[in-house]
């Protein structure tokens, strides 16, 4: 069955962040103390795939794993596609009039950017980013307090950056930001201009 997934990094106001916070945090909390949340980050934090050109058919169980893992939630999900709240919609709601410079999007066809970048940058950065496997809501001190910790998980050397680029496996159109580059450029644009951030993994089809 086919999808599409998004991943986006929106920039708010505080006053804009606050006036999501009572839908979007209850629903991102859910889906991190699912228990099958924490199982399955801790089995990718002790066993982290190899390189995905080398997989075959004994890495299948560990692979659904992973794709459940960095899959957008099922509580986030109803409540950006407007299940929860008819009135309520991700694109019109959160996305809508944002600003080429403070905001990231990533839209793929039955892929999850967010299973790619994790699988590019491994356990041990992937810890280090606020939040839970992409959905997060910062208000401003909370991005200007998270910025190193962003910066060590996705600043290389140019020989990390080559080992990632090789594990990010998301087909670009010409001049689309890949996943290494947008998150942190959005992050210190907000830093610098003193925004919140709001980090969204949804379906939208």
């Amino acid at each position: 069955m086919g999808f599409t997934s998004a991943w986006a990094i929106s920039s708010h106001t505080d006053e804009g962040i606050a006036s999501l916070a009572p839908r979007l945090l209850p629903a991102m909390r859910a889906d991190r103390d699912h228990p099958d949340a924490a199982r399955r980050w801790q089995e990718w934090q002790r066993s982290p795939l190899p390189d995905h050109r080398t997989w075959y058919d004994d890495y299948g169980p560990v692979i659904e794993s992973f794709r459940e893992l960095t899959a957008p939630g099922s509580h986030v999900d109803d409540v950006c596609d407007g299940t929860a709240d008819p009135s309520f919609y991700v694109v019109d709601d959160v996305w809508d009039g944002q600003s080429e410079d403070t905001f990231f999007l990533s839209v793929h066809s039955k892929e999850y950017a967010l299973s790619s970048l994790f699988h590019a940058v491994g356990p041990a950065r992937a810890a280090l980013l606020p939040g839970w496997c992409g959905t997060f809501l910062l208000t401003p001190a909370q991005v200007a307090d998270s910025l190193p910790q962003v910066e060590r998980a996705l600043t290389f050397t140019p020989a990390e950056r080559a080992a990632a680029e090789a594990q990010d496996w998301l087909d670009y159109a010409d001049g689309e930001e890949c996943v290494l580059d947008g998150p942190l450029r959005v992050w210190r644009t907000a830093a610098r201009r003193g925004l919140g951030l709001c980090g969204l993994s949804v379906h939208l089809t």
